[in-house]
């Protein structure tokens, strides 16, 4: 095939902020304090549904599955993003760029999937509550979770080692803030367009798919929730589903408009705020999302704050 073996060799550079140094210092302020918060609230999360036994539901075991894998997305990111907003080194070695791509991927793939998985969740917990806990029952939670991660890693194994094995003609610098696909693919000096075409056909299957499930989903609640007469009833069935609705807009909202477009239309800059926003700003604010209007959580914080087993039944 021709390829550059330096191109396998060396180490990238990760421009990332470098053309604005006045910007870095105040970056490196901001994205550390949303990485802790992102430790602080997704762990919380992590714990309370593990430990506190009236969170023991299918909502909490997709919800700490969710928390996981923000915890992940961000630490595979932010540690060499600080590094190097901190300092004037700006590398990577090649490995860990291959190793940064597949995680990142494999991590934000899954979470497409997963949140479609929660929205069917919550359509049955709203318009099948009588059967809520017959058709969730753990063994499909268990297997919907695995769905999720197969569709991961399946699309981080397809799509990372195309776009590694571009050529790139010596070039290792990469006008980006990590290792990210369209970045990588806007390097190569070669035709691009058969893994733009596999990117484009794996993002409509993990993007648009899922999102088009999440949108029957909501439309089925929100049919369900017109027929519902009390105000109470009806308040608490969009109090169950507003959460995973902001999420849900938050995440595909920067993904598909990231991930849908050809690489020769990809504008840097704006990629990389877009993407500082849904892989550092998004988890950090996941977790108050979800607590912020959840009597459930709220009510767990304040048993294990007070010391209360969360293993004793009501």
């Amino acid at each position: 095939m021709g390829r550059d073996n330096d191109s396998y060799q060396q180490a990238f550079i990760l421009l990332g902020f470098s053309d604005r140094p006045q910007l870095e210092i105040i970056l490196f302020a901001f994205i550390l304090v949303f990485y802790i918060l992102t430790l602080v609230g997704n762990t919380a999360i992590i714990l309370l549904s593990i430990m506190d036994a009236r969170l023991h539901t299918p909502m909490y075991f997709f919800l700490g599955n969710l928390s996981f894998l923000d915890l992940c997305f961000t630490t595979s990111i932010v540690p060499q993003l600080l590094w190097n907003l901190w300092g004037p080194e700006k590398t990577i070695s090649y490995h860990g760029c291959v190793a940064q791509l597949y995680i990142y991927m494999v991590l934000g793939s899954t979470e497409c999937v997963l949140l479609a998985v929660m929205s069917y969740d919550r359509y049955v917990a709203v318009c099948r509550p009588l059967h809520y806990t017959v058709v969730m029952h753990p063994r499909l939670c268990l297997q919907l979770v695995t769905v999720s991660w197969f569709c991961g890693f399946l699309n981080s194994f397809v799509m990372c080692p195309q776009t590694m094995q571009l050529s790139r003609c010596g070039r290792h610098t990469v006008d980006h803030f990590l290792c990210e696909m369209p970045a990588l693919i806007a390097m190569s000096c070669e035709d691009t367009m058969l893994v733009e075409a596999f990117a484009f056909a794996l993002g409509v299957a993990l993007l648009l798919v899922p999102l088009s499930l999440i949108l029957i989903s909501y439309g089925m609640i929100a049919a369900a929730v017109l027929r519902i007469k009390s105000a109470a009833g009806c308040k608490k069935a969009l109090n169950t589903c507003s959460s995973h609705l902001t999420v849900v807009s938050l995440f595909y909202g920067t993904i598909i408009y990231m991930y849908l477009q050809p690489a020769n239309s990809y504008s840097q800059d704006q990629g990389k705020f877009l993407t500082l926003f849904y892989t550092i700003v998004t988890p950090s604010v996941n977790p108050l999302i979800y607590t912020l209007r959840n009597k459930d959580v709220k009510g767990a914080m304040k048993r294990l704050l007070r010391g209360e087993k969360g293993a004793r039944e009501a």
